[in-house]
C-alpha cells in the first residue's frame, strides 16, 4: 500500500514541529450523508478517532498536522476512511473557543449495496470546526463539518458530508517551549 510510506514521510518531515507541538487526541460520534447521487437522505452513523500536532508559536495561529480515521455504517453498508493533512487553528487566549480548518487526503473503503463496493480508493476531505475548552486539558469539539470526495469506477463520484462532535484531550508538551 502506497499510503503508509507517504504518511511516514509526512510525519518525518514534520518532526521539528512535533518537538514543540501540542498533541491532541480525540474521539467522537459522526453522522455522515454518503452523497450518493439521487439519494440525499441516506445517513451513516459511527465514530471518528484522531490525533493532531499543533504548534502555537505564531501568536494566535496554530499550524500543524492531523491524522484521523472514521468508520460509519448503516445496515449492512459501511464507509471507512483514513487520512492525514495540514491543520490551521486559532488560539484566541481570551475566550475558550478554538476554531480550525484542515484539508486531508487518504484512503476510503466503501461497501454499499446500492452501488458497487469500491475497495480502497483515494479520498480527500475539507473540514472545519470549533473546540471549546471545558477543563484545562480537555476540549469539547462542539462541531466539525466536513465535505469530501472519492471516485467509484464505472459509477458516479461520491461526496460525503459529515458532522462530528468529540472530546479532545490535549497532552502536556514533552519538550515545553521556554515561554510556556
Amino acid at each position: 500500500m502506497k499510503l503508509l510510506p507517504l504518511m511516514a514521510l509526512c510525519l518525518l518531515g514534520l518532526s521539528p514541529l512535533a518537538l514543540k507541538a501540542q498533541l491532541g487526541l480525540y474521539g467522537g460520534g459522526t453522522v455522515q450523508n454518503l452523497g450518493v447521487p439521487g439519494d440525499n437522505g441516506y445517513v451513516f452513523y459511527g465514530g471518528t478517532l484522531g490525533a493532531y500536532l499543533a504548534s502555537g508559536e505564531l501568536a494566535i495561529l496554530n499550524v500543524g498536522v492531523d491524522l484521523r480515521a472514521s468508520s460509519t455504517r448503516s445496515g449492512g453498508d459501511s464507509l471507512t476512511t483514513g487520512a492525514i493533512g495540514p491543520r490551521v487553528g486559532l488560539n484566541l487566549h481570551i475566550v475558550p473557543l478554538h476554531p480550525y480548518i484542515e484539508a486531508t487526503a487518504g484512503a476510503a473503503s466503501l461497501n454499499y449495496k446500492g452501488g458497487p463496493g469500491i475497495g480502497t480508493k483515494f479520498e480527500y476531505q475539507v473540514l472545519g470546526g470549533v473546540d471549546f475548552t471545558i477543563l484545562p486539558r480537555i476540549d469539547w469539539r462542539v462541531f466539525e463539518l466536513g465535505y469530501g470526495g472519492f471516485s467509484v469506477p464505472y459509477s458516479s463520484n461520491y461526496h460525503p458530508k459529515t458532522l462530528t462532535t468529540a472530546i479532545v484531550v490535549r497532552l502536556p508538551r514533552v519538550f515545553p517551549l521556554p515561554w510556556h
